[in-house]
């Protein structure tokens, strides 16, 4: 099994690393040529937790229905994923199916969110870790990490299959942090970074897990700032190469677009405890605006956006048993809705084979 680098396990002072933004462009990109008579197909996945099964399984689906069992990773350009998302998109691009991600939330997913007993016990316990954590991090990423490591082993970023664009946060200096494949003459940056580390940094959710810390930098979870990655993945896309927006199809998967509510308590008390979800608002808000965005620029009717449906009582990001009892039916039910149009769309024929522009040594 491939061991996480020191820096990565260590949580004291590290020596400074420049800021990612040391060294940004002050021009317009220069574009890679696109054929003008080939669509530019993105694929982009929302965070949302244990809630990747939602994604996970429609992929997995258009994989066995019009695929014939083979790999999805095939027919895009260009992977966007956020959070659990960024998990998904990056499994993909190391060569695993849709089908064996799905597998891997469904059998795996309660070793890094344990499930809670049911009954008077099973209640106490939920209390308690809804308590404790106001004051610590819920869970230890040890269970992630080691799924992780066992799925992607050693892999570079620079061995994906696909390009890749992973957001994160980066917490020491407070700015956007996006992991990219060598795709373009300008991003030499990520091709050694390993996979486990992408993903564990994309996915560090605040209050279930500590930031990572690697290199010198602090990783949080995107979903901060990107967890709907739909314009990061347009803006690479039309900055990157020469193609028209009216040429850019995407198909946006969600883990679930519940609206956020502001109640009574929320109107009438106010204060830090009625707004302690204010996150998922951001959260919510940022994937709209980012999906109408998207559709200003390409146009809406280029999109297609699948997510899990609206519910009283929302999944949580941890609810590992809820997510296994529900969301695989639900991504089956939206297959039966919109699978035929995502075939017509974007199955139809295999993108061109993607090869790194930047040769980067991956030792």
């Amino acid at each position: 099994m491939a061991k996480l680098s020191s820096s990565s396990l260590r949580s004291g002072i590290e020596s400074a690393p420049p800021q990612r933004s040391t060294g940004a462009l002050m021009h317009r990109r220069v574009p890679l040529p696109w054929p003008a008579d080939r669509d530019f197909r993105i694929l982009s996945i929302d965070g949302g937790g244990i809630r990747g099964i939602y994604p996970a399984t429609f992929l997995a689906g258009l994989e066995e229905r019009y695929l014939e069992g083979s790999s999805v990773v095939r027919y895009f350009d260009l992977i966007a994923g956020t959070s659990t998302g960024g998990i998904i998109a990056i499994g993909l691009a190391a060569g695993l199916k849709a089908k064996d991600l799905r597998d891997l939330y469904v059998d795996r997913g309660r070793e890094i969110f344990p499930p809670i007993r049911s009954g008077i016990v099973g209640e106490l316990e939920r209390h308690l870790r809804n308590a404790c954590q106001y004051f610590k991090f819920r869970y230890d990423r040890k269970a992630l990490m080691r799924i992780l490591l066992d799925t992607l082993g050693d892999r570079k970023l620079g061995e994906a299959q696909v390009r890749l664009c992973i957001p994160s946060f980066e917490g020491r200096y407070g700015e956007v942090y996006i992991f990219k494949t060598p795709h373009h003459p300008d991003f030499h940056k990520d091709a050694s970074e390993r996979m486990t580390k992408v993903a564990a940094a994309t996915s560090a959710a605040p209050t279930f897990f500590r930031p990572l810390q690697d290199g010198g930098y602090t990783f949080v979870d995107a979903g901060v700032w990107a967890n709907n990655p739909i314009m990061i993945a347009v803006v690479d896309a039309l900055s990157c190469f020469s193609v028209r927006p009216e040429r850019v199809r995407i198909l946006s998967l969600g883990c679930g677009d519940d609206p956020y509510i502001v109640g009574h308590s929320k109107i009438r008390l106010g204060g830090m405890l009625a707004w302690r979800d204010i996150i998922y608002a951001a959260m919510r808000l940022q994937s709209l605006n980012a999906l109408g965005q998207a559709g200003l620029l390409i146009g809406a009717d280029r999109i297609i956006r699948v997510s899990a449906p609206k519910s009283e009582n929302q999944i949580q990001m941890d609810d590992w048993a809820r997510a296994v009892l529900e969301l695989p039916a639900a991504a089956e039910s939206a297959l039966e809705e919109s699978g035929e149009s995502v075939s017509q769309k974007f199955l139809s024929e295999p993108a061109s084979r993607y090869e790194p522009v930047v040769r980067v040594p991956l030792a």
